[in-house]
């Protein structure tokens, strides 16, 4: 069954990069309705902007979208993997500003609040996408790939100079509530000459290091409280490429594994998955085989996972 909110819930706060405040309000919608943004401040324009990897516009620093009529919505990819870590196929979420609140950096106060407000199943089926051979994208050691897979998993791997991140390594099933309790709270991160160029260039103005970002400067994290994780960044980037590959428009059922990769390259290896008939199919999931997927037989008890 498709699925969607129960009840509408706003997230109120400044953008990362651009220092915007706004307030997001997330409604539930009907079957096949998919992910929509709506700009509420936007004036004699097309104001709505499908979530769809084919929107992308954008993915250097985060994940934009942006319709035909240059209307876009910046660093969706937090509230992306909330909806798809919470397993939430039908959304319209109108936002009166440019870019979506960061919050804490992470998608935990948005998974809490739809898993507070409850998930509600439609008298739809549930079909999903199932990768049926290897799809691959580099950028020289970079690399996503998507394999074959019963349900979605996710590997990471990373390798940064700074000695308070290191090389770190995941991989996880996202099924029965994996997200919520092992991803969901790992902030964004950043070194601290990274912070000092982009706010050189104009950007990040919204970050507050240890309320919405983890700085690291060489072998020290400045963050007050440190780290919620010891393997918080690959935690992060395992979070981020949950969000875009949520962009497909529908659950992905295969292993996804990313060497250094980023926004870019995810939307890169969804662009290459679907332009070859050959590697994915349509499936309509049976009850059985829908316990794996993301946000499957999650409840009021996880909330202490997200709170």
């Amino acid at each position: 069954m498709q699925t969607t909110i129960r009840s509408s819930i706003s997230f109120t706060g400044k953008g990362l990069h651009s220092g915007t405040r706004a307030r997001m309000t997330v409604h539930p919608a009907s079957a096949e309705y998919g992910i929509w943004f709506r700009r509420t401040d936007v004036i004699g324009r097309d104001a709505m902007v499908r979530a769809h990897w084919a929107s992308v516009s954008n993915a250097k620093l985060c994940t934009v979208i942006s319709n035909e009529a240059g209307v876009s919505v910046s660093t969706i990819e937090h509230v992306m993997a909330a909806l798809a870590g919470c397993g939430i196929h039908n959304a319209l979420i109108e936002i009166d500003g440019p870019e979506v609140p960061i919050l804490d950096g992470s998608s935990a106060p948005f998974a809490a609040g739809f898993v507070a407000r409850g998930i509600r199943e439609l008298d739809a089926d549930l079909h999903v996408f199932e990768v049926l051979k290897p799809v691959e994208v580099r950028d020289g050691a970079a690399f996503a790939r998507l394999e074959p897979g019963r349900t979605l998993e996710i590997e990471f791997h990373i390798d940064f100079a700074d000695r308070a991140i290191g090389r770190q390594d995941k991989r996880l099933s996202m099924a029965n509530g994996a997200f919520l309790r092992e991803l969901s709270d790992s902030r964004t991160f950043c070194r601290q000459a990274d912070v000092d160029a982009m706010q050189a260039m104009g950007l990040a103005l919204g970050g507050e290091p240890g309320e919405n970002a983890v700085v690291f400067d060489g072998d020290k994290v400045l963050s007050p409280g440190g780290l919620r994780h010891a393997d918080e960044p690959v935690r992060h980037k395992m979070l981020d490429a949950l969000g875009d590959l949520a962009l497909a428009g529908a659950p992905i059922l295969g292993r996804y594994t990313g060497h250094r990769a980023g926004h870019a390259m995810t939307n890169r290896l969804l662009r290459a998955l679907f332009a070859d008939p050959a590697a994915y199919r349509i499936v309509k999931l049976d009850s059985d085989r829908r316990q794996s997927l993301p946000g499957a037989g999650i409840g009021l008890h996880d909330i202490h996972a997200v709170a």
